[in-house]
């Protein structure tokens, strides 16, 4: 079945990322250190616009919800099929960020806020290293009223499939129960991220409210270690952590709930009717490895809750928005769970050899 026209609405934070090779003395006048992420303080504010004047800038819409959609549209090829909504403020960088969008074939309807600027992520690169400065500015500003006008409310309408990071629990709730009720209501199937440990600990009313409606869970195994401990599960077992994530209580009008959680190198775990199935992942040779942003869960994850290294082997690397992307593009195409768990795979596998959450022309699956 092929992906019909909107068939996938995702909602979130969009930051947009603003990359340049700089020098030593552009780190020095803003303080910055290598293979570092961080939050931006006053000092760094100028450094976004000179990062924008140099000739080998490249921008990207970023934010982990917008990296997944980008990536479903990507494999996808139909244009228009995905769909996607978040905050950015009215400025040049807003406007780069719906060129980009519009660039990748994802129908973006921002909802433009008149004070705050365009959340951005400046990604500093020095000699292959990298060091990342988030303002997250406007992606924190996104109100349900926007949701609520028409021609928005039509994207909604219009999707059989909802996704939603964890974020969104830091910005709109309310925005999330929303669709989350309307999906529940019309049987559509409603996904969410886990997205980070911080997500579990501190946002758990508000993720314990959505809960029951998600058709689907995505975590990776840090997430779900924290998630089971805050539950007081007593497992770190990351298959029994999934069979009982999949069995917490459904809203009314849910059928059921799969869990599916990724653990680096290590096989995928899904979990749906009572049973456990694990999918071996495509192991990368260390020197095919470019880039750890885009694979993983996006620029948030690096800095709201910085756990992530570059580690020596894979662990840590197949999750996140590459997969969840490469997963729904043959999800909203009716595909199996093999086929969805083969595609994330394969996702996160092109996007880890390149820079950022970029990806090819077109995608080599089958």
């Amino acid at each position: 079945m092929a992906a019909t026209e909107g068939v996938l609405l995702g909602m979130g934070n969009p930051l947009l990322d603003i990359s340049a090779v700089v020098d030593d003395a552009f780190l020095a006048k803003y303080d910055i250190k290598l293979n570092n992420a961080i939050l931006a303080e006053e000092k760094h504010l100028p450094m976004y616009d000179e990062l924008a004047s140099k000739s080998n800038v490249e921008y990207i819409a970023g934010g982990a919800t917008q990296n997944s959609i980008r990536v479903a549209q990507w494999m996808l090829q139909t244009p228009g099929a995905t769909s996607y909504m978040g905050c950015i403020g009215k400025d040049k960088f807003g406007e780069e960020m719906k060129k980009n969008a519009q660039a990748a074939g994802v129908t973006a309807h921002y909802y433009e806020d008149e004070t705050a600027p365009t959340g951005t992520c400046a990604v500093c690169v020095v000699g292959g290293e990298r060091s990342l400065i988030a303002n997250l500015s406007a992606a924190n500003c996104y109100k349900s009223e926007h949701l609520k006008k028409p021609e928005n409310w039509a994207l909604v309408e219009k999707a059989k499939y909802i996704y939603i990071a964890g974020f969104s629990f830091t910005v709109s709730p309310d925005s999330i129960q929303l669709v989350a009720e309307h999906a529940a209501a019309n049987n559509k199937v409603f996904l969410m991220n886990l997205s980070a440990p911080f997500i579990c600990e501190f946002f758990r009313d508000a993720q314990e409210k959505v809960l029951p409606y998600a058709d689907y869970i995505f975590g990776n195994e840090t997430e779900a270690k924290i998630f089971a401990k805050v539950r007081g599960w007593e497992t770190e077992n990351i298959e029994e952590i999934a069979l009982k994530i999949s069995q917490l209580p459904l809203a009314s009008g849910k059928q059921k709930r799969i869990a599916v959680i990724t653990q680096g190198a290590d096989p995928v775990v899904v979990a749906e009717d009572g049973k456990v199935k694990t999918f071996p992942v495509i192991l990368l040779p260390k020197e095919k490895l470019v880039d750890t942003n885009g694979a993983a869960n996006g620029f948030e994850l690096r800095l709201l809750d910085i756990l992530f290294s570059v580690p020596d082997n894979q662990s840590s690397l197949l999750l996140g928005d590459a997969f969840v992307g490469g997963f729904l593009s043959q999800l909203v195409q009716g595909k199996s769970i093999e086929d969805s768990v083969r595609a994330g795979c394969y996702a996160a596998n092109v996007i880890i050899q390149r820079p950022g959450c970029t990806y090819p022309e077109k995608p080599d699956f089958n």
